[in-house]
């Protein structure tokens, strides 16, 4: 067990490194303006360390976005195969990853921003929580600084502290409290921003879409549940890494909205009551973008239910037009 405990500790050391490094870096910053060893200074650095790590991603967040909007344009195309190859397991994963490798995505991309922060989201709940149990730092932290870090307090609360560590501290608990609802709701509200304005309809159903709401729902849970065991500094960062996502997404579905889904149609809309106060000619896509949208098929009128005595009279028993 220590084997497998040394190789783990030798590959978290250069992240502990890295992350303390800018972790210090920030904590040095605000020092400039509040006490070293309030938990003023430590939370500001915190939410510094979460700007760093995202401006890092934004280009996999980019190819995130562009992954999940191809997904979602080829799942007509994926029940296509379905009914085909749906008798053949074999024969229609080969031709389903043969679709995606001929659209240029992958079903996996989606989930790379999400893998690549866990590495990093551990190695600072480790750094933190040393910090806070044994005032003990890694990477550049040093024991002096892990030891401030470890009684600073915010509005009189202890940032090193857990929900379930509290001790009975009922400023601890309710923080922490408000800060896992806010990462659960910051989460589960990313998740279905995705859904209702970045998928057209033919992608509302499916695997894809199925994966999609189990992760609405799913997701929350499990953060929620893992929430009450991070020190108040984690969750902070975890929070504010999801406003991240979640501004940063909705930039992206407004500026560059998959084809035939609402955000699609809003642009159109504002394009077009652009161009009407400014009065120049509507764009040549707003104009197309509003055909494909007139061009959908009209939703389905279920005919209206009859009781057993009204359909044995039938049309003949009917009363004449227009009485």
């Amino acid at each position: 067990m220590s084997f497998f405990t040394s190789i783990g500790s030798f590959i978290m050391q250069p992240l502990y490194y890295a992350i303390s490094a800018v972790l210090v870096g920030w904590h040095n910053f605000w020092s400039l303006f509040f006490d070293p060893e309030s938990g003023a200074a430590w939370v500001l650095s915190i939410v510094g360390l979460t700007l760093v790590v995202r401006a890092a991603l934004i280009p996999l967040f980019v190819k995130q976005i562009k992954s999940s909007r191809n997904m979602q344009l080829l799942q007509p195309k994926v029940r296509e195969l379905q009914k085909k190859y749906g008798h053949d397991r074999e024969r229609l994963a080969q031709e389903t990853m043969a679709l995606y490798k001929e659209a240029g995505t992958n079903p996996f991309a989606s989930c790379l921003p999400l893998l690549l922060q866990m590495p990093i989201f551990l190695a600072l709940f480790r750094l933190l929580d040393q910090a806070a149990k044994n005032e003990e730092g890694r990477g550049i932290l040093s024991d002096e600084r892990a030891t401030e870090f470890a009684h600073s307090e915010l509005f009189g609360v202890q940032i090193s502290k857990t929900f379930l560590g509290a001790d009975g501290d009922l400023g601890v608990q309710i923080m922490a409290a408000v800060l896992v609802i806010a990462m659960l709701v910051t989460t589960f509200t990313t998740q279905r921003q995705l859904m209702t304005k970045n998928m057209p309809e033919s992608a509302m159903s499916g695997p894809y879409a199925q994966q999609q709401k189990m992760l609405l729902y799913v997701l929350p849970v499990v953060f929620a549940i893992g929430g009450v065991a991070f020190p108040i500094g984690v969750l902070v960062y975890w929070t504010v890494s999801n406003l991240w996502t979640m501004g940063q997404q909705f930039y992206v579905i407004r500026r560059n909205p998959a084809p035939g889904t609402p955000a699609a149609d809003a642009k159109a809309e504002r394009e077009k009551a652009k161009a009407i106060r400014k009065g120049k000619p509507v764009p040549t896509e707003v104009v197309e973008a509003e055909e494909v949208v007139e061009d959908r098929p009209a939703p389905r009128v279920q005919p209206k239910r009859q009781t057993k005595s009204q359909r044995k009279k039938g049309p003949q028993n009917r009363g004449p037009k227009g009485s």
